[in-house]
């Protein structure tokens, strides 16, 4: 009886080892199999949330630096500060010149719109002159170092003197003379805590740090600092062996775990090149995995327990751990993926996954998309390359699409040690012919399972951004009193011509408004003004769409376009002359007016911009010479006078 109840107990004691022993295997396999879920998605979480930042940062920073650009470039603006030692003590012209500023800070909801004058030194802003800057002053420090910098423009972090010394972020643009030289510094600001709200958002949401950090080192932004008062990142030692790592500015992100007090942080960090700036996001994995520790060593506490109790409530317990362990281990999987689910959905319309190596899909998501575009089940990812290229994909992008995502380019930029792709072109969801702008990022890596290359495909609409891109495009390129192109466009489209046709024959037209001088004297700026506006409007109808025509300066108009020859282009220039005499209406009364024209022809007065302004310049010198109301042709031995 003894012998029994002793080989019962040793049997028991087997069993319940054999049980322990199980049971702690499975736990310390449980435990390292939801470690590595979590160190995952936490990779992709970083780097999500990472470019996400970057994308908004660079929106936010997109408009204020083309609007400021094309205050420089305005020429009105410039005519303010040519006329600007004449009007010192002219309370009208400082007025004049807060409403322009104003204009654009309602208009764009800036928190502050500026010009500094070169030659006085004088401020304005929407409220009016501010204050006069002087050397030697260290609030006025930037200027002279934007100044010295020759840089066309530049970003700093300072008070607004002029709002409620909040700290803010200026976009800083040269305004230049025709001769180069700089004729005064305009720009727009705004709070530096529309970044930090972005940040904290970004935080709280994902549970990251994240800074922008500056190429010395310091934090320009975070949720606690600004770059007003200099905050070092790597005097953190956490930070500091990374610092030539971190500062790197090459244009694609790095990602990496590196060793912190307290456990492994995992590091994304982005150059910002419009910004000279770092985007920095840091992942402090320590609570989660203490969280992870405290759940491995209760589950071990509560079997130990159960076995003591009899060897039937252990297997009892045992089979219920299991099932609380799988629920756990499911729970704790979907919370991260709906993490990582949440934040790619706020980026991207669509993911799709693919196995590069064997050259097929890798997810149901994607085989429904090739499906629904007529692949039939099972065919090859180059294959489905060319059939979405053939049947979404707007003409001109088809080529670009297929050779940076075919298998072979994408194989070669994993062996070139480069992990991403991108590509931005017109798509179609309907096959038909409305399309929109999407941006294709990849993210390629290597599956451990089958030892294969496989890529995560993501499509971004960034259509609305590409339209505001667009315009703003087109309104730098626009004289702003008459609509027609400033003189950079202008220069630049005839150029373009002269280069794709060198054999073609063009008139190269110069007009003058005839003593447009005498209109302003006599009956006031806005007369003027509404004679240019009509004088633009009547000189654009008389030619063609694709023919260029600009406005050059004051009352200087260039029309350039095709025609067969010297005749044609004396015809032309009769019908301008005719067309150009008119009576315009102001408020301040009713003037006459008529127009002179210089004519040189391409190629027999010359082949480049320059030259054939310059003989147009001084056919139009003889035309003036003769009387004006008429036209000359350069070569032409007298001006043709109507």
């Amino acid at each position: 009886m003894i012998m029994k109840k002793n080989i019962l107990l040793r049997t028991n004691l087997l069993v319940c080892a054999v049980i322990v022993l199980g049971f702690a295997v499975s736990s310390v396999i449980s435990y390292w199999s939801n470690q590595g879920i979590f160190l995952k998605d936490v990779e992709n979480v970083s780097s999500l949330t990472s470019e996400g930042i970057y994308y908004q940062i660079e929106s936010i920073f997109t408009r204020p630096v083309n609007v400021s650009l094309t205050m420089a470039n305005d020429n009105l603006l410039k005519e303010f500060l040519a006329d600007e030692e004449a009007n010192l003590r002219n309370p009208s012209y400082v007025e004049t010149l807060r409403d322009y500023l104003n204009v654009y800070r309602a208009k764009y909801g800036y928190d502050s719109v500026f010009l500094v004058s070169t030659r006085t030194g004088r401020y304005y802003h929407f409220n009016g002159l501010d204050r006069v800057l002087t050397p030697g002053n260290l609030e006025n420090e930037w200027y002279y170092a934007f100044l010295k910098s020759g840089a066309e423009h530049s970003l700093n972090i300072d008070n607004d003197e002029a709002a409620r010394n909040e700290i803010t972020v200026f976009i800083n643009c040269r305004i230049t003379g025709r001769d180069g030289s700089t004729r005064g510094v305009v720009g727009v600001g705004f709070r530096i805590d529309h970044l930090q709200t972005l940040l904290d958002d970004y935080e709280k949401k994902f549970g990251v740090a994240a800074y922008l950090v500056g190429e010395d080192g310091n934090v320009e932004v975070s949720t606690e600092r600004t770059g007003y008062k200099a905050v070092n990142l790597f005097r953190n030692p956490a930070f500091a062996a990374l610092k030539a790592r971190i500062l790197n500015d090459s244009d694609g992100r790095q990602m990496f775990w590196y060793p912190a007090e307290g456990g492994d942080r995992y590091l994304v960090t982005q150059y910002l090149p419009n910004l000279h700036w770092h985007l920095v996001v840091e992942n402090d994995t320590r609570g989660l995995t203490r969280k992870l520790n405290v759940q491995f060593y209760r589950n071990v506490l509560v079997i130990l327990v159960c076995v003591l109790l009899t060897i039937t409530r252990v297997i009892r317990s045992y089979n219920a751990q299991i099932i609380r362990l799988t629920r756990a281990v499911e729970e704790r999987e979907r919370k991260h993926r709906a993490v990582f689910q949440e934040a790619t959905e706020q980026l991207y319309e669509n993911i799709y996954e693919l196995d590069i190596t064997h050259n097929r899909t890798a997810s149901e998501a994607t085989e429904r998309y090739f499906e629904s575009l007529g692949a039939a089940l099972g065919t090859p990812y180059d294959e489905c390359l060319c059939i979405v290229a053939g049947k979404q994909i707007k003409e001109e992008f088809r080529q670009g699409y297929l050779d940076t995502f075919s298998r072979e380019n994408v194989l070669r930029a994993y062996r070139e040690g480069r992990n991403s792709l991108q590509y931005d072109l017109m798509i179609s969801s309907d096959g038909g012919g409305t399309y929109y702008w999407i941006r294709i990022s990849t993210h390629i890596f290597h599956w451990d399972e089958d030892d294969s290359i496989r890529m995560l495909v993501y499509r971004q609409n960034i259509d609305a951004q590409k339209r505001r891109e667009r315009s703003l495009f087109d309104q730098m390129r626009r004289d702003s009193l008459t609509g027609l192109c400033n003189k950079a466009a202008t220069q630049e489209d005839i150029r373009r011509l002269l280069q794709r046709e060198p054999g073609g024959t063009f008139a190269f037209f110069i007009l003058d408004v005839d003593k447009f001088k005498d209109v302003n004297d006599t009956l006031g700026h806005g007369a003027g003004d509404a004679v240019l506006v009509e004088f633009a409007r009547t000189l654009r109808e008389q030619f063609r769409e694709d023919d260029v025509v600009g406005r050059i300066g004051g009352d200087e108009f260039v029309a350039f376009c095709r025609l067969p020859g010297r005749e044609a282009a004396r015809k032309k220039a009769a019908e301008l002359v005719a067309a150009l005499r008119r009576d315009v209406r102001a408020e301040a009364g009713t003037c006459s007016i008529t127009a002179s024209i210089g004519v040189a022809l391409s190629p027999e007065s010359g082949r480049e911009f320059e030259t054939l302004y310059r003989n147009a310049d001084r056919a139009l010198y003889r035309t003036k010479e003769k009387g004006r109301n008429g036209f000359t042709l350069h070569g032409d031995a007298r001006a043709t006078s109507e």
